[in-house]
């Protein structure tokens, strides 16, 4: 029987061109049994639940991806109560607007809301206050703009909460559960998402701030062969250190929040402190790239044109070192001065740099990040890049009438080598900061763990390198440290046989390093000479 009506409803049956029709023939007990459930039949059609009635008296249910049947309407009736009558769907259904009371009837009733997928021009930050016993709110695929924490606070059961965006998850920091969870930065639970970038961010900061300080150290020890080139360097190394510092503090605040970022996140991102080292980040990065230019225009100058009168001076290099300082500092402090008009600049995520730009920031700040980002520093990168293939052009060309053509390679291929080494990596520091920059301008969904990669570990490169390209790897700087540590070991040597001298007049050579040359008031003295008294 059933076979026969499932087979009816399948399949369209004719007799000359008239369609024909086959109900089920039932009793009047059984007719009355399926009569009882008209009224929660007519509750889920209202509700938009799927639904049918089997033979002789059954009703089934398909609804959240699973198929409920119910022998009797009271069971029927129950499931209702609990499952379906709690819940209102809204979801995709192109509303662009919601009156301000819209869910007040419904303040005791509703346990689970989803208004996901509509094109809501605003949300009033009252219009969840009257559902104190809502237990789930589903905001996904939706823009908030003004978005506020006192637009989630009444609703003190609230347990699940889904977003478009983690940033949102931030203004509702007594929800225990919000999605998505994490923006690839930062999770619902800590600054640094993963083990891997808290561990990396505590490894770039060592090496950016240590080789930093230890190239200005040694800078300082070291007589310089240009004391103005010198001086450049040692300011480029302090602009590089203060990256170190601001990975450093990301760390300790990393730390500080383990377990428990989400309810702290809207007050870090808004406080002073990530606006300050977010502001360190971004004077680091300027004040390096600018550094860096200026260096290369000044070798480029040296090198390109030799015998011109176009090399910097003293007074000409401090005003260019002040002047870069100056703009640098400009550049970082000018989107703090106007809340209004750039927003929260550097509170866009965890780690307070400006990289990603989002719907949510303000025209005038992704404007002045473009206008940084892929203006400046790209404008920045591209003169490098030519200075140096220039210079190595000019210097193969001077080379070409060398009588020693296996010095001359080997001299080309060392000078290609640590011009390639200097122009890929800022290369590798700034193409993947372009690439966002230019995704984000055309709305591109970009996985938000690319972020944490650049900010993390892409960005510090340049300034955990440049101590290692543009002074530990010159041979001037081997050959003076060579030096030092030859005079260093002289001293010791000298110290040692002053005071054998205290105790025996003989003097023995073993031990000696090679640069070591006897003082000429020691004499060697053969134990076979020897005076017998001292022997």
């Amino acid at each position: 029987r059933e076979k026969v009506l499932r087979w009816t409803r399948q399949h369209e049956l004719k007799y000359r061109d008239t369609t024909l029709r086959v109900y089920p023939d039932v009793s009047a007990i059984t007719a009355k049994k399926r009569a009882a459930f008209n009224k929660i039949k007519q509750a889920l059609y209202q509700k938009g639940v799927k639904f049918r009635l089997l033979f002789p008296a059954r009703l089934q249910v398909s609804f959240e991806d699973g198929t409920f049947t119910f022998e009797t309407p009271e069971d029927a009736h129950a499931f209702y109560n609990e499952r379906v009558m709690g819940k209102e769907n809204l979801s995709s259904n192109k509303i662009r607007e919601l009156p301000k009371n819209t869910f007040k009837s419904l303040s005791k009733s509703l346990l689970k809301l989803n208004i996901s997928h509509n094109p809501l021009l605003h949300i009033h930050p009252s219009h969840f206050n009257h559902l104190t016993h809502l237990q789930s709110l589903a905001l996904e695929g939706m823009e908030i703009p003004g978005i506020q924490t006192k637009m989630f606070l009444p609703m003190k059961n609230l347990s699940h909460i889904y977003f478009r965006t983690f940033q949102y998850c931030s203004y509702a920091p007594h929800v225990r559960s919000c999605k998505p969870n994490t923006d690839g930065i930062s999770s619902f639970e800590d600054l640094l998402a993963n083990v891997v970038l808290r561990v990396s961010v505590w490894v770039m900061a060592f090496i950016t701030c240590f080789g930093n300080l230890f190239v200005i150290c040694m800078r300082s020890l070291i007589r310089a062969e240009n004391n103005l080139h010198a001086a450049c360097i040692k300011v480029l190394c302090c602009a590089d250190c203060l990256m170190g510092v601001y990975l450093f503090f990301v760390g300790v605040f990393d730390v500080k929040f383990r377990g428990q970022y989400n309810r702290n996140a809207l007050i870090w991102m808004e406080s002073v402190e990530c606006r300050t080292i977010g502001f360190l980040a971004m004077l680091s990065s300027e004040v390096s790239v600018l550094l860096l230019t200026y260096l290369t225009l000044e070798r480029f100058l040296v090198i390109v044109f030799p015998f011109s009168n176009l090399r910097p001076g003293k007074l000409q290099t401090v005003v260019v070192l002040a002047s870069i300082w100056l703009l640098g500092f400009i550049i970082a402090a000018v989107p703090l001065m106007n809340e209004d008009v750039f927003g929260n600049y550097y509170g866009r995520n965890g780690v307070c740099f400006p990289l990603h730009s989002d719907r949510q920031e303000k025209p005038t700040a992704k404007g002045y990040s473009t206008a940084i980002f892929l203006g400046l520093n790209l404008v920045a990168f591209l003169v490098i890049a030519f200075s140096y293939s220039s210079m190595f052009c000019s210097i193969y060309k001077t080379g070409v009438n060398a009588t020693d053509l296996r010095s001359r390679l080997h001299r080309d291929v060392a000078v290609a080598n640590r011009f390639f080494f200097i122009v890929f990596s800022d290369a590798l520091c700034w193409i993947p900061i372009f690439m966002i920059k230019v995704f984000s301008l055309l709305d591109v969904e970009m996985p938000g763990t690319i972020s944490s990669w650049v900010v993390i570990l892409i960005l510090p490169i340049n300034s955990a390198l440049n101590p290692i390209l543009y002074t530990l790897t010159t041979s001037f700087f081997r050959e003076q440290v060579e030096v030092l540590l030859c005079r260093w070991q002289r001293r010791h040597i000298l110290k040692k046989d002053r005071k054998c001298l205290t105790s025996s007049t003989i003097y023995m050579e073993s031990g000696r390093p090679p640069c070591y040359q006897p003082p000429p008031y020691l004499q060697q003295v053969s134990l076979m000479g020897a005076d017998p008294r001292y022997a």
